[in-house]
């Protein structure tokens, strides 16, 4: 903006996509005042740590992270300077009033739907000490108050079209960091999405906490499901491939299964958590749907792609979990097979009703069984990524890689590939010959310098 003092921003985003995203439209809204984006905290003029609430001992890592910046801080404040200290994201939400009372270096504390009135509390901040609180739900949704994007977009990009949660699993703090459900009218995602293939992006992950449980307001006035909103997104020129994540089984519907058979641009990959293979753990988890549920789920999304891969979730050792629960995860996860998947020990959320439940697994027991499963899906990943070798598959370049003349892309699959290839084919879809797996990545080749 023209006039404004020449600032720099560093942001450290914990956790997930939509942090990721976050991220970027708080770098958005500070830039009308002056602030560009810096590569490190050292000398900053602002540090915003974006953080996620999910991970085991999260507000730890944050308490942590805030004590290794007091030494910048004080060197900023020596050399004439000031950096301006924030905590925004999901730890913020849930903790505030502790960060404030125990760290009291940080200036601003703001949950993840405050971020847009970060420059009010910038300036607020400069008319008076102390610190600025803000992790109420306000009621406007705060995507009307964020200023267009500009510059380059990613190739590959992320687009928020669905915040909050309704469900309450017992283990999950998100519907009390990121409120009730809440999706973006579907012109707004659309102009949203025009304006990154304008940019330059070619591929689209739209992102939500339960994504599938998407109803926006329709452009005629009516409410339109994530299917249909995915058909208006498919036409839009120049967008290559459209994915979408996270998903609940209870939200795929017959409408979001059909597009997956009628559009190309929709990537056969689904990020879909499980969590458990037990009823009984399921149904303690307040999942309310069972392993059989996910099972037709599955069945009938494979029917309409039968390419379909799947990504899962799942947590282990959640209380009460017995042996025989730990081993109808394993068979379920034997019986549908997963091209990737996260998993991880249960562990205690402040707040969460599961935390206050008897029967707590034993470490030892959980680390075991952790280690079981991620045998067993390791093994089937690398198998899914062996099956590749020797195919031509169409790989979106999204950036140079980590040598000289390469390029690294993803698969329709989501799997990273790399090959040597000129800079031109940034942006591109490109036929590679998959040539061999390796622990994190394909190695490829291209079919020809002049594939388009």
């Amino acid at each position: 903006m023209t006039g404004a003092v020449a600032k720099t921003l560093f942001i450290k985003t914990y956790g997930c996509q939509m942090n990721v995203y976050d991220s970027a439209r708080m770098a958005d809204v500070l830039a009308p005042l002056g602030y560009a984006l810096a590569a490190a905290a050292e000398g900053a003029d602002m540090v915003i740590l974006n953080t996620c609430h999910i991970r085991e001992k999260a507000a730890e890592k944050v308490f942590s992270e805030l004590g290794r910046l007091k030494p910048l801080m004080a060197r900023k404040r020596k050399a004439g300077g000031r950096m301006i200290l924030a905590v925004a994201g999901c730890v913020a939400q849930a903790e505030g009033a502790e960060i404030v009372a125990r760290a009291p270096q940080v200036d601003i504390v703001l949950g993840p739907q405050t971020y847009h009135r970060l420059p009010e509390m910038v300036a607020r901040l400069a008319r008076a000490e102390g610190a600025v609180l803000d992790t109420d739900f306000p009621a406007e949704a705060k995507f009307d108050f964020l200023p267009e994007p500009d510059g380059e977009a990613a190739v590959s990009s992320f687009l928020t079209i669905q915040e909050g949660c309704d469900k309450f699993c017992t283990f999950c703090v998100v519907p009390y960091t990121r409120g009730a459900e809440f999706s973006r009218p579907a012109a707004a995602v659309l102009a949203e999405a025009r304006g990154l293939v304008a940019r330059g992006a070619r591929e689209i992950t739209l992102l939500g906490q339960n994504v599938n449980a998407y109803h926006g307001a329709s452009p005629d006035g009516g409410t339109w499901g994530l299917g249909r909103l995915l058909g208006a997104l498919a036409e839009i020129a120049g967008l290559e491939r459209l994915r979408y994540t996270t998903s609940h089984p209870l939200d795929v519907d017959d409408e979001l299964v059909a597009v997956h058979r009628a559009l190309p641009s929709l990537m056969p990959f689904l990020h879909l958590p499980v969590q458990s293979g037990s009823d009984r753990v399921l149904a303690a988890m307040n999942r309310r749907h069972c392993a059989d549920d996910y099972r037709r789920i599955v069945a009938k999304l494979r029917a309409a792609r039968a390419d379909l891969a799947l990504s899962s979730d799942f947590i282990v050792g959640f209380p009460g979990e017995s042996d025989a629960d730990f081993a109808a995860t394993l068979a379920l996860v034997r019986e549908i097979g997963f091209a990737q998947a996260f998993s991880f020990k249960y562990s205690r959320r402040p707040g969460t009703p599961a935390a206050r439940l008897a029967e707590q697994v034993p470490d030892a027991v959980k680390a075991e069984r952790l280690a079981a499963l991620q045998a067993l899906l390791s093994e089937q990943q690398r198998r899914f990524n062996e099956a590749v070798v020797g195919r031509m598959l169409p790989v979106l370049f999204e950036r140079g890689g980590r040598h000289a003349g390469q390029l690294v892309g993803r698969s329709p699959w989501l799997q990273p590939v790399h090959a040597t290839a000129p800079p031109a084919l940034i942006g591109r879809v490109v036929p590679v010959a998959i040539e061999r797996a390796e622990p994190n990545s394909l190695a490829g080749a291209l079919a020809s310098q002049g594939a388009a």
